[in-house]
Order: structure tokens, then C-alpha cells, then sequence
């Protein structure tokens, strides 16, 4: 899901809780209701988003990258690393194996870095 979507979404469903409202009666202003209601009830979504999201564009990167599509040559990327090794697979196995690997293991750590930040920042899954 998108994150403006998800955003939306979670905007319209504290306009009508029960501490927007009593910070309405209050006489706050909706900037004020915005900046110190709002916006520390969405953050944590926010970051558990981004956190989720960052191994789909290292993925994508790479492989972008592995396909010539990506950054440039001189630019260090593990796309790259995997496209130069191509020519020396046979020959020279770790250089595929390396930055295949680091991939692997950092799509694996960010992923649970995020699912770690989703348990512990979801309200509805504390509960």
C-alpha cells in the first residue's frame, strides 16, 4: 500500500478520536491539533513504512543496475559488482557470491529491523 494512502488513512481515523475532539472543545487550533496530536500518532507509521520499503529499492536497485539501467559504472553497486562477475563465474565463483550474498543479508536485516519497529511501534498489535 502507498504511503500516502496508508497516511490518509490513519489521518481520518484519529479526526474522530476522542483526544482530537477534546483538544477541538479545548479551543486548539488545527495546527496545533495537526503538529502535537497528529503527526507523533502517524511517525511511527511512517518510519515502519520506509523501514519496510528500503529493501524493495535495494533490490531494485541491483538489479537495475545488473541490467545496465542503473548507475554508471565508476558508481560502486552491488548491480554492477554482479554484472562485472558475469564474464568470470566460471572461473572466479566469489565474485557473483559476494555481492549476491551482501544483498541477501541486508534485504534480511532491514526486513527484520521492520518487523521489529512494526511490533513495537503498532499500538494494535500490543494490544
Amino acid at each position: 500500500m502507498g504511503l500516502a494512502r496508508l497516511v490518509r488513512g490513519e489521518i481520518l481515523s484519529l479526526k474522530h478520536r476522542d483526544f482530537i475532539e477534546a483538544a477541538r472543545v479545548n479551543g486548539a487550533s488545527d495546527f496545533r491539533i495537526i503538529f502535537l496530536h497528529m503527526v507523533p500518532n502517524v511517525t511511527p507509521i511512517i518510519i515502519v513504512w520506509a523501514t519496510l520499503a528500503v529493501p524493495v529499492f535495494i533490490i531494485v536497485e541491483a538489479t537495475l543496475s545488473f541490467l545496465g539501467l542503473g548507475v554508471r559504472i565508476p558508481t560502486p553497486s552491488w548491480g554492477n559488482m554482479l554484472n562485472e562477475a558475469q564474464q568470470f563465474i566460471t572461473r572466479s565463483w566469489w565474485l557473483a557470491f559476494i555481492p549476491g550474498f551482501m544483498i541477501y543479508i541486508t534485504v534480511l536485516a532491514i526486513n527484520i529491523l521492520g518487523n521489529g519497529l512494526r511490533d513495537a511501534l503498532d499500538p494494535r498489535l500490543s494490544e
